[in-house]
């Protein structure tokens, strides 16, 4: 399944939220996904048993920091928010190559691609929610999700 079609079987629910026009959600939220397979495998060994429930959190704070960030009501808070999901994604960045011997190499670099992409947006996003104070106008980002995610 690639990050297209995992789109379309996000419920009307999440994708009617003017917070799904947010990019870094969007890729977080897959991200969120994926990381239960990711976490799974790497609770079945006894070497990286610990390392799962850390890295299966991280990930999950990412799309929760965004989502909490884009309901606050001025952009420092928002920012605040944005910077929480930023440290999250570099976390998480961090456990899956510290897992990348369980996972695989390919596995583990293609998760890390998709940190690095979510960790640019928020970069991106940032200094944008710094200087805006109302925040419907500007909810989506400028920059696209790549289009050719897979897992």
């Amino acid at each position: 399944m690639n990050f297209d079609a995992w789109g379309k079987t996000v419920p009307q629910t999440i994708t009617g939220d003017l917070l799904w026009k947010v990019n870094a959600y969007r890729v977080a939220l897959f991200l969120s996904d994926v990381v239960w397979r990711d976490a799974t495998k790497l609770a079945g060994d006894q070497r990286t048993l610990s390392l799962s429930d850390q890295h299966y959190r991280a990930v999950g704070s990412i799309s929760a920091n965004v989502s909490e960030g884009y309901s606050r009501s001025s952009g420092k808070d928002r920012v605040r928010f944005y910077e929480y999901a930023t440290a999250s994604a570099r976390e998480a960045r961090d456990w899956y190559f510290k897992g990348r011997h369980v996972l695989g190499f390919e596995v583990a670099n293609h998760r890390m691609q998709l940190l690095a992409e979510i960790i640019r947006l928020l970069l991106t996003m940032i200094p944008e929610q710094r200087s805006v104070l109302v925040r419907e106008e500007h909810a989506a980002c400028s920059v696209s999700a790549p289009s050719d995610i897979a897992f």
